[in-house]
């Protein structure tokens, strides 16, 4: 394990090797967790990953850039569209604001469907998209989007002259 943890250069398979030895030796679970920063169910799974596996079973697996359903040149491409395209020109005017004029993570969700044919089961991940595309977020419009603007101007009108 000394030899592993040495040789590795992933740090997130570097700290699972620390926390299990220092759990051989006999270290307290809470400090384990303080020194390496990770839960205290993570470590015990990696402890029984060990026994069952060895050390082979404490390398991570989790996913990365590799797994991700768009390439870099893709969200490059979305960059781009969305930048110069408001939801209201891509979707028409059945998007989620009534002005259609900012992306919201409904209409993302729509237009990547369109374009690429892809789904995110997590608003987290258009969310991370939105922010990997340079846009921030904003709290949408508290509009009606059957909304009759002339409607309104009258009845403000009329109120005025009350």
């Amino acid at each position: 394990m000394q030899s592993a943890y040495r040789q590795t250069k992933d740090a997130a398979t570097r700290t699972r090797y620390q926390a299990v030895m220092l759990y051989s030796q006999s270290y307290p679970v809470a400090e384990i967790c303080q020194i390496t920063g990770c839960h205290r169910n993570s470590m015990m799974e990696w402890c029984r990953k060990y026994r069952h596996y060895g050390v082979a079973g404490l390398t991570d697996h989790r996913g990365g850039a590799h797994r991700a359903k768009l390439s870099t040149e893709q969200v490059e491409a979305l960059h781009d569209k969305l930048e110069t395209y408001t939801p209201r020109d891509v979707l028409g005017p059945k998007t989620h604001t009534a002005s259609g004029q900012h992306w919201t993570v409904e209409d993302l969700a729509r237009a990547i469907k369109g374009w690429y044919g892809i789904v995110w089961n997590s608003r987290s991940s258009y969310h991370r998209l939105l922010a990997r595309c340079g846009f921030t977020y904003q709290r949408t419009e508290k509009v009606y989007k059957s909304r009759r603007e002339r409607e309104v101007i009258d009845f403000e009108a009329q109120v005025e002259k009350n």
